[in-house]
């Protein structure tokens, strides 16, 4: 699992943008990574179904505050209140890759 070399919120583009190496940059949109929630709110822990739908959330959703987890992960507090997800780097490139 590699980090990221850098890590930018862009809040009036409502972009994440990780820098993987000096080729490859993503950028998400917030509201696709809130929607690729799986915390147990957001996904079914023994199922693994997705609970949340994701047309559920708003179109100018908004990072309220973000911080690191360890090395391996983001955590994120949104302004649709929700907070519980982790994002590790692996789920953040599969994110990515999707867009």
């Amino acid at each position: 699992m590699l980090s990221p070399q850098n890590v930018r919120v862009h809040r009036d583009q409502r972009i994440l943008e990780l820098v993987w190496d000096s080729d490859q940059v993503s950028r998400i949109p917030f509201r696709t990574v809130r929607q690729n929630c799986r915390c147990a709110v957001c996904v079914d822990e023994f199922t693994g179904k997705q609970i949340l739908n994701p047309e559920t959330v708003p179109v100018d959703l908004n990072v309220l505050d973000v911080s690191l987890s360890g090395n391996y992960a983001m955590k994120f507090r949104w302004s649709d209140q929700h907070d519980s997800g982790l994002f590790t780097w692996d789920h953040l490139r599969q994110i990515a890759a999707q867009t």
